[in-house]
């Protein structure tokens, strides 16, 4: 069984779907598995914080990333880079521990 996300990995998914050029409101909502309500209220709070701008097109509505939601990405996926490489440390650390044990 898979855990359930967090509302900051939501946020990341959505601006990483972005990102790699999804950008119809009905695409973002299927590539990261939302409903449209909850998706519907995360665009409305990414637009306010200046993550990704509307981009009226005729009667269609699509979405781009901004330079500071680039940012937030390189720095969330940044800190996720030193986790892992905190984590294997540790477990490097756990094998060798248990090896001398041996």
């Amino acid at each position: 069984m898979t855990r359930k996300r967090s509302r900051l990995e939501i946020y990341l998914d959505v601006l990483k779907t972005i990102r790699s050029g999804i950008n119809k409101p009905t695409n973002i909502m299927y590539k990261c598995n939302l409903s449209w309500l909850p998706l519907k209220d995360l665009l409305d709070s990414l637009v306010n914080q200046d993550l990704i701008r509307i981009v009226e097109n005729e009667n269609r509505r699509t979405y781009e990333i901004t330079e500071k939601g680039r940012n937030v990405l390189r720095y969330f996926e940044k800190a996720k880079d030193l986790l892992v490489i905190e984590r294997r440390k540790e477990a490097e650390k756990d094998s060798v521990t248990l090896f001398q044990r041996l």
